[in-house]
């Protein structure tokens, strides 16, 4: 179980994550939406997450969101690198309804993200560029290549739930043991 926090003026943040796991979470995040894609996050990618914050929320979500992104991304870094004996690469497409998102990735020990899903507006309260802002937090701290792409869809919930799978899903495949793969690079190193 790897745990980490980060406390700053405008956050107060503790996270458990524990990546061998059978999908739990406990989740207090002050932003309920949140909460219940990282929820989803956690049942999909098999990891058990234990995340409590304490945010500005009467300023925005902004700051709880980031941050919470910033200290699972390097949970996630702390539990996966050295790299050795996974598959390394990951993708899936996860449909909700009418919407169908897809996330590949590489576990590359060079952070970068693609993000292309045009959203606006609000699912209930949440600001829905947040989720983007999320999602850059985590593959950058975690040392992660990721594409997240919008196939279609119109239901904000659903594509936003989507997108949360879909890294959860390609995550799980690339950490799948391959005992034969040794360090999955010709580097030799990631």
């Amino acid at each position: 179980m790897i745990q980490k926090s980060r406390k700053t003026k405008e956050t107060d943040i503790a996270l458990a994550l524990l990546v061998t796991g059978t999908g739990q979470s406990t989740m207090a995040t002050g932003v309920p939406f949140l909460d219940h894609m990282l929820e989803s996050f956690t049942k999909h990618s098999l990891m058990d997450i234990s995340v409590s914050c304490k945010g500005d929320t009467h300023i925005d979500d902004h700051h709880s969101v980031e941050d919470i992104g910033i200290v699972l991304g390097q949970a996630l870094r702390e539990a996966i690198y050295p790299i050795e004996k996974v598959e390394r690469f990951g993708s899936a497409v996860i449909v909700m309804d009418e919407a169908a998102v897809s996330c590949d990735l590489d576990l590359s020990n060079r952070p970068f993200l693609i993000y292309d899903i045009e959203l606006e507006g609000k699912v209930g309260d949440f600001d829905v560029e947040l989720v983007e802002e999320f999602f850059r937090a985590v593959v950058f701290n975690a040392g992660i290549t990721a594409h997240i792409i919008l196939q279609r869809g119109k239901n904000k919930h659903h594509i936003i739930e989507a997108a949360f799978k879909s890294l959860a899903v390609a995550l799980r495949r690339a950490l799948m043991t391959n005992e034969r793969a040794g360090v999955p690079s010709t580097k030799g190193v990631l």
